[in-house]
């Protein structure tokens, strides 16, 4: 049995849990409000975490805000331009990507890719998707060079 469906994994609750965290990231992004009451107000309109993974959402932006200086270092290796500078929704979307590659390695890189290509078409400028691609992909290759059963 797939060890992902041993531990309850969902696929469906963990990109729930994703675009949550764009919104949250995004909301934090512009407030720079104390990340703990993000996610408090989130978590108070249960409506938006319904049937997500709440311990995914919450790893995943807690981890973002608490190595965002991190994060921006690896990403201002593959950018064109200043991390501040990126559209704000860019910039979460690679946040968490970024994040993920780093420090979530039980998700293999092409997963992560692929999330943050659809989060950037549902959230992100008509071409970003594109742009978060390019992005993520040589971000991969360096912090991931050729990762057993992932394959390049």
């Amino acid at each position: 049995m797939n060890p992902a469906r041993r531990q309850g994994f969902n696929r469906q609750a963990r990109a729930r849990s994703r675009r949550n965290a764009v919104q949250a990231l995004y909301q934090w992004d512009i407030t720079r409000a104390p990340i703990a009451q993000v996610i408090a107000e989130f978590e108070s309109d249960r409506s938006e975490l319904e049937n997500a993974d709440l311990v995914y959402f919450r790893d995943v932006v807690t981890g973002v805000t608490e190595r965002r200086e991190q994060l921006d270092q690896e990403l201002g290796m593959h950018l064109d331009r200043p991390v501040a500078q990126l559209d704000p929704v860019e910039r979460v979307v690679l946040y968490l990507g970024i994040y993920e590659l780093k420090y979530r390695p039980d998700l293999p890189w092409r997963v992560i890719v692929n999330e943050a290509i659809e989060l950037a078409k549902m959230f992100g400028a008509e071409q970003s998707h594109k742009y978060i691609n390019g992005v993520l992909d040589a971000a991969a290759r360096r912090i991931r060079p050729a990762a057993p059963g992932e394959g390049r």
